[in-house]
């Protein structure tokens, strides 16, 4: 194995790189906990992740923030993966998008998961974000719907080591962002990239479903939801199904 930077701890294997970076006590801003091989990976509402051979899945230690910050920085991240990837991969540009609250999406299809979790509820939180990324995956015999992987959009894929360098500094960067309270600088971007925007979409908040179109994120990472009375609704958390016809 090549040599590896200070900030990445490389397992052979893991339950969950969340769950082990959560609970390692000598993790730094901006260490890296990555494997190959996941075997009980979490998502969004504690539903497991599907991490079969050729998903890019890494957590990384972010310190500074506060637990609010949450939902903006899930969303930031997105921005983060997009950037990461079209930085090795300038033929995509453009072509990404960021999908409410919490996915990377390429031709209407999930290319990227992001878990993002406080370990305290001091002033100043740490934040382990995990990532999940499909690199190259055959879904052909899985049960997951609606997932897409680099490789059928690019052709290529990037060398792990080097796609995790650029994970990390974007995510350093966008932590500097939100540390100098700048979070409004992200939104003509998530706008650019919002895969919800204008199009039909119906959300179950709290046990009750909201149906209407996509009108945007708010400074506040919150989606919002013109309601078919009209009236613009802002969401916090919700499961969001979609239709891309707009």
């Amino acid at each position: 194995m090549q040599q590896l930077p200070p900030w990445l701890h490389w397992l052979e294997t893991c339950p969950s790189t969340n769950t082990w970076a959560k609970k390692a006590p000598k993790l730094h801003h901006g260490d890296v906990v990555f494997t190959r091989h996941q075997t009980a990976g979490r998502g969004q509402y504690q539903r497991s992740w599907y991490s079969p051979p050729g998903v890019l899945t890494a957590s990384f230690v972010l310190e500074g923030l506060l637990p609010s910050q949450l939902p903006i920085l899930s969303l930031a991240t997105g921005l983060a993966v997009i950037d990461g990837v079209e930085d090795l991969l300038p033929a995509l540009r453009g072509s990404l998008q960021v999908k409410w609250p919490n996915d990377v999406m390429a031709c209407g299809r999930k290319l990227a998961g992001v878990l993002c979790e406080a370990t305290s509820n001091t002033q100043q939180s740490r934040v382990v974000v995990g990532i999940g990324l499909n690199l190259k995956v055959d879904f052909t015999n899985s049960e997951i719907e609606n997932a897409i992987s680099l490789q059928e959009v690019s052709g290529e894929i990037p060398d792990e080591l080097v796609l995790l360098e650029r994970l990390r500094y974007h995510l350093i960067q966008i932590v500097e962002v939100i540390r100098s309270e700048q979070e409004l600088t992200f939104l003509p971007r998530l706008r650019e990239r919002d895969l919800l925007l204008h199009h039909s979409l119906t959300i179950l908040s709290a046990g009750v479903s909201f149906s209407g179109q996509g009108a945007g994120i708010d400074s506040d990472g919150r989606l919002l939801i013109r309601l078919e009375e009209g009236k613009i609704r802002a969401f916090v958390s919700g499961q969001v199904s979609y239709s891309l016809k707009p």
